[in-house]
Formats: C-alpha cells, structure tokens, sequence
C-alpha cells in the first residue's frame, strides 16, 4: 500500500469535512483511493459531520441509566444544536446508548482527550521513560515507544475513544458523527457521572465460615444460672416441735 501523505488526507477532509483521523483511516483502508475513500466515509455516515462540529450545540439532554440491580448508575448530558432534534426519538436513542456505554466501561473517567490534566499526562510519561525494558535504547527510540503507549492508554480513559458496546468495529465518536450526519445536527457529549454503589466506602471484611458458626452455635447460659442449676437444693428440715411441760394436778384430800 502507498504511504498516505499529510496533502492526500487535507484534500479528503476539505472535499468531506470529515475529521483528519476518520479521513486517513478512510485512505489507508482504501489503499489510497480517493473516490473509494469518499464512499468509506459516506457509507461511515462521516462525510459532512465535520462540517457541523463547529457549530454551537447548547439543546440537548440530560439522561440517566441504572443497571439491572441498581448496582451501577450513569448521569450523562448530551448536546445538540436545537430544541426539535433534542426531542427526536433518534436522538433519545442516541443519549440512552451512551449512557449504557458509560456504564460498561469503568476505566473511562474523560470524554476525550483534551480534558485530561496536562500534569497527569506528564506523570504518566515520566513513569513510563523509566521502565525497565526501555534500558539502553536510545533517547529517540524511547520516546517513540513511550508516545505510542501513552497515546494508547490515554484513549483507554476516554468515552469517544471506545469501540461501542453494540458494534465493536465502530468507535462512540464514530457513532456519534453517524447521528450528526442522520440528524443534520452537530452533537457533543459534554459531561457525565458514573456511580457504582458502595463505592469509596471501606467496607467491614467478614469470615463467611466464621458468620455461619456463629450464627448456628447454640446460646450459652448465664453461668450463674447454670450454677444454680447443677448444685441439688438442700430438702427443708421440719421445725422441732415444743413439747409442752406436763400440767401437775393436786391430790385430793
């Protein structure tokens, strides 16, 4: 396959208004092929979403999703251009789904990337600069290794990064631009909270063997009692009866 060049995938996004990565994915899987190419992202429903992305989305809706047995719980806000799209049923469809992917997936913690705090990026890079198996490489080579696995894992914590619970060849992102390119709307996924019960709660670690015994072990007596009862209780001695003195009665004369 020839090598895609940075002016190929310009060309491509100026005549679809796809986003660059969607349109160098788009060109790698047609081995070049521009026309090909258009009919990739056509078919991907990506082909005019680009140019929607930069349109102000301030509609919208706010959505929740509990997981069967109330375990776990997901807020999500999700962002379109008006008032008519927000109540569209497409649309509902579309905030439910991410609700439900949010909820499958507990490492992601950021929509994309951009949120990421910059100093956890570079934490995350310095502790990778030191393994180990990165030892006597050279610094150029390092870099390019770490990078690659940074970019991965960085993805790993975003939502729109995902491949999409209900079609893993897709990505959320993509199944967004999908909904834009359906909807005639730009979209966004703005925030979400996801709950999972007892969370960052310490919870009391119980011996489930030792809770049985304990539970099926008869109930001890009060000792005093126990006591009493073992000891045989002394038989009352009946009262010595007084002998009344003999009455002496006068002879007569």
């Amino acid at each position: 396959m020839a090598g895609i060049s940075a002016q190929d995938v310009k060309e491509l996004r100026d005549k679809t208004g796809a986003g660059m990565m969607d349109c160098k994915k788009a060109l790698q899987e047609t081995d070049g092929d521009k026309e090909k190419a258009v009919e990739y992202l056509r078919k991907k429903g990506l082909a005019s979403a680009g140019k929607k992305s930069g349109r102000l989305a301030a509609e919208g809706l706010v959505d929740s999703y509990i997981h069967f047995g109330g375990q776990i719980g997901v807020l999500v806000e999700v962002n379109c251009e008006t008032d008519f799209v927000a109540r569209n049923e497409a649309f509902k469809a579309l905030v439910q789904d991410i609700a439900k992917q949010i909820a499958a997936c507990p490492n992601v913690l950021y929509v994309d990337l951009d949120e990421i705090p910059p100093d956890f990026v570079e934490k995350e890079k310095a502790v990778a600069m030191g393994s180990d198996t990165l030892k006597g490489k050279p610094e150029a080579i390092k870099e390019k290794i770490v990078q690659g696995k940074l970019d991965k894992s960085l993805r790993e914590l975003c939502l729109l990064h995902q491949a999409y619970i209900k079609d893993q060849s897709i990505t959320v992102q993509e199944l967004i631009q999908q909904a834009i390119a359906k909807l005639g709307e730009n979209i966004k996924v703005r925030r979400f909270s996801r709950f999972v019960l007892g969370e960052g709660l310490e919870k009391k670690e119980s011996n489930l063997a030792e809770e049985v015994a304990a539970q099926t072990k008869p109930k001890a007596e009060p000792e005093a009692k126990h006591a009493a009862e073992e000891q045989p209780t002394a038989e009352a001695k009946p009262a010595a009866s007084k002998k009344k003195p003999a009455s002496k009665k006068g002879k007569k004369k």
